[in-house]
């Protein structure tokens, strides 16, 4: 049996997206040399980082096992951790085809959803036969 519910239903809906605006708006300060003021300039920007379950459970102040223990394995919370699960992918897709996330970790990001760089390269190959017909 799990133990106790920090969440429920509605309260887990509600931190799933506190998690995910904060995800979107997360604040990061740049350093950058202005050749034209001959000084450092130093600037605030919004940057996104992506949707996790394991990025969820350390907003959340719940352990990994707790969120598998009590709402994955929960038929009445099988509906929104299916959605959290589906907006983790998404996110991740999205960012990388936005570019937000640079490509060259797309192999090794996605590959947590089932995606995979590998090329089979027995796809669409079937054995030819080449038969000599001319006569001589």
């Amino acid at each position: 049996m799990g133990r106790r519910k920090k969440f429920t239903k509605a309260q887990l809906e509600e931190a799933w997206e506190a998690y995910k605006h904060d995800c979107d708006n997360q604040t990061v300060l740049t350093h950058e040399f202005s050749a034209k003021n001959s000084e450092f300039v130093s600037k605030e920007l919004t940057r996104s980082i992506t949707y996790t379950i394991e990025g969820f459970c350390v907003f959340a102040h719940i352990s990994r096992t707790a969120f598998y223990e009590n709402y994955a394995n929960d038929e009445k919370y099988v509906d929104i951790v299916t959605r959290m699960r589906e907006e983790c992918e998404v996110d991740a897709r999205k960012k990388f085809e936005l570019q937000i996330i640079p490509s060259q970790l797309a192999g090794l990001w996605m590959s947590k959803y089932g995606y995979t760089a590998k090329l089979d390269s027995n796809i669409g190959l079937e054995p030819v036969v080449i038969v000599n017909d001319l006569k001589e």
